[in-house]
């Protein structure tokens, strides 16, 4: 992706001096002006406090932990053998618990508000939830549950599910969740491995304004999951409701019951990287990786993101569009410790008028938006003009992630969304719950651009011979040690399986798999994975780069790429294939190949120019809704696709099967 000569020299988005004189980024730089006698040249020297927390780490997380009033016992050591990528160990005295850092109030001020759709709208307060966390906890003590048991979920984004993970958290109890749009063998795959003692499910969501019904692939998971001691049905869509047909199985309203009078939580402080949760790779490839975090890294992680990159205060109200099966979820949980109000949202995002999502941001108050870019660029496909059907005025910073936000995303959401605002691209993943490289509210904001590495972060970009590149794409990497980075893969004994995943390509350099680019501001550009980077004659090509200009066309909804190996057998040499999906009544025609060719060569090089475009119907995706252009390319090699079960809709697979123009 080339960088537009304007987006050089003009910011898209600055903050005033007044927003950076006030924000928690300006308040931490002047803490640790006092307390460690650091200089910056100014409150905007993001360069200078980073180089300090990559440096200075001791003092940097050590004073996270107090800025962010975290709950438990610090210890006097931050971190030993920090200079060992896989050895170090951070806050080795430290004790806390992750659920006690979150319901630190407890008073009537909104802790969560929830919108099922159109459908259901519910709110509790700082109060209400410690009461159902307390109650939940204390049946789950009863039943047997201790620290190191895994509790599942397979449930909607509902109040619940965060009271589920709350009470299990409290406990020391490992949390895994799988949203319910996950077919059977899907979620087999993840809590199989996982083996949990309880498993929470729901009857069933709303989607599109249908209810989808839960209850046979509830009684069907629960029957394959010998560890189960119960199962636990939270009522949603149902007025009523019979779990006979599922083994072991009991409401929750009827679980909690006895425990009504219970008010005080009894929060286990176990060490710092105690197992909080475990997360799930995507599983494209092949059964699902099993992540494990630990409480204490996940929440000074979440709390610097939050606090610093993210300007969220107390009181503030945060939003993410997102599943419980992406870690957005998991990202948005951790606002309750910053002090902000949780706005939860299930279902679709394109109900009635196509509007759900700024209704929701008017009636709560808003302050930061956060969603997809896919769904960024499909409103703006569709024309929609918040900025004039909306008044979005407690509304502070938009973040997007899950694929690259190019720079006619940066343009559609200042001119047709609101104008004042920080937009943050973000790029991290399940791998470290967390980000890589983020925004910074004290700084520009460039179109197509990220704003920078995070804070403790010691992120670069590598060429192929493993030196530090800018200007030029190559392998995005972090070159020492941080505290969020993974106990581990479960039963994953001595390591070789994590290894494998992030240390083969720079052994103890930590390569994330993006296909990246360090930017003159020290921004970040993500051209696309790097196992799905495109290398025609020997070159890479980021798929994102070709995605930003078909992507242009109005006749184009989607479109997805792939090297397919050419001519067939030879391994050497690939050619680029594109694959467009089209509006409703639209056909390829060669007018409209020639004008997609065209608007690529022009924009980017020859080398870019698919060899072959064909349309399709439909384009796979995963759950979380990133397009996968592996499998896409293991079905055009005739390979199999390891595990359908990770994509959301598996059967559009086969618009890509035995196409007959890519056999010439």
């Amino acid at each position: 992706m080339s960088i537009d000569t304007a987006s050089l020299s003009a910011p898209a988005w600055q903050p005033s001096p007044e927003r950076i004189e006030s924000s928690r980024m300006t308040a931490f730089m002047k803490e640790a002006s006092r307390r460690w006698d650091r200089t910056f040249a100014s409150h905007t020297d993001y360069a200078g406090l980073h180089r300090w927390s990559i440096d200075h780490p001791e003092e940097f997380w050590s004073l996270l932990w107090d800025f962010g009033n975290v709950r438990g016992d610090k210890g006097n050591t931050v971190v030993t053998d920090r200079e060992k990528m896989l050895g170090a160990t951070w806050f080795p005295q430290a004790r806390l618990n992750f659920a006690e850092n979150l319901l630190r109030n407890r008073d009537e001020s909104d802790a969560l508000v929830f919108w099922g759709e159109d459908k259901v709208k519910q709110r509790l307060t700082h109060a209400e939830l410690y009461s159902q966390v307390a109650q939940l906890a204390a049946a789950l003590r009863e039943m047997g549950v201790v620290a190191g048991d895994r509790i599942a979920a397979y449930l909607p984004n509902l109040p619940q599910t965060i009271v589920v993970m709350l009470a299990a958290s409290s406990i020391g109890a490992i949390f895994t969740s799988a949203s319910p749009d996950f077919g059977v063998q899907g979620v087999l795959d993840r809590f199989g491995q996982a083996e949990p003692k309880v498993l929470f499910a729901c009857d069933g969501y709303y989607y599109n304004g249908k209810i989808i019904d839960s209850m046979e692939k509830v009684a069907e998971i629960a029957a394959q999951l010998p560890s189960l001691q119960t199962v636990v049905v939270v009522n949603y869509v149902h007025a009523t409701l019979d779990v006979s047909a599922i083994p072991r199985a009991v409401m929750l309203d009827e679980l909690v019951a006895p425990y009504a009078s219970v008010d005080e939580i009894e929060f286990n402080r176990l060490p710092f990287n105690h197992p909080l949760y475990i997360m799930y790779s995507s599983g494209t490839t092949g059964v699902p990786k099993c992540i494990v975090h630990g409480a204490g890294g996940a929440l000074l992680q979440h709390i610097k993101e939050h606090q610093l990159h993210s300007d969220v205060r107390a009181g503030d109200r945060l939003f993410y569009f997102t599943t419980c099966g992406w870690m957005m979820w998991n990202w948005l949980v951790t606002g309750l410790a910053s002090g902000a109000t949780l706005l939860l949202y299930d279902g679709s995002p394109f109900i009635g008028r196509g509007t759900i999502l700024f209704d929701y941001a008017d009636a709560e108050g808003m302050t930061h938006f956060g969603t997809s870019a896919k769904f960024i660029d499909a409103i703006a496909k569709i024309e929609l003009k918040p900025r004039t059907s909306h008044k979005l005025s407690a509304l502070r910073a938009i973040f997007s992630t899950g694929s690259p936000l190019v720079p006619e995303g940066f343009d559609y959401v200042y001119s047709e969304i609101k104008s004042d605002l920080q937009l943050a691209s973000v790029s991290g993943g399940t791998d470290i719950i967390s980000c890589f490289v983020i925004g910074n509210p004290n700084g520009p904001v460039y179109r197509g651009e990220i704003q920078c590495a995070g804070l403790g972060m010691a992120v670069e970009v590598f060429d192929d011979a493993g030196h530090p590149v800018c200007g030029e794409k190559g392998e995005l990497v972090c070159t020492r040690s941080f505290p969020v980075m993974p106990i581990g893969f479960w039963k994953d004994e001595g390591g070789a399986r994590y290894h494998a995943a992030y240390f083969d390509r720079f052994d103890t350099i930590w390569c994330h798999g993006d296909f990246a680019e360090v930017t003159t501001h020290g921004g970040f550009i993500i051209h696309g994975r790097s196992d799905a980077t495109l290398n025609p004659g020997g070159v890479r090509i980021g798929t994102a780069e070709i995605y930003r200009q078909v992507e242009k066309l109005n006749e184009v909804v989607e479109s997805i790429v792939i090297g397919q190996d050419w001519p067939p057998g030879n391994a050497g040499d690939v050619r680029v294939v594109l694959f467009v999906k089209l509006r409703d009544g639209v056909s390829l025609n060669d007018a409209l190949e020639r004008q997609i060719k065209t608007v690529i060569r022009d924009n980017t090089t020859p080398r870019h120019v698919p060899a072959k475009i064909l349309q399709v119907v439909d384009i796979p995706r995963t759950k979380s809704g990133k397009i996968v252009e592996l499998a896409v390319r293991n079905v055009v090699h005739g390979e199999p696709v390891k595990n359908v079960e990770a994509l959301a809709n598996p059967e559009a697979l086969e618009y890509f099967r035995n196409r007959p123009q890519l056999a010439k």
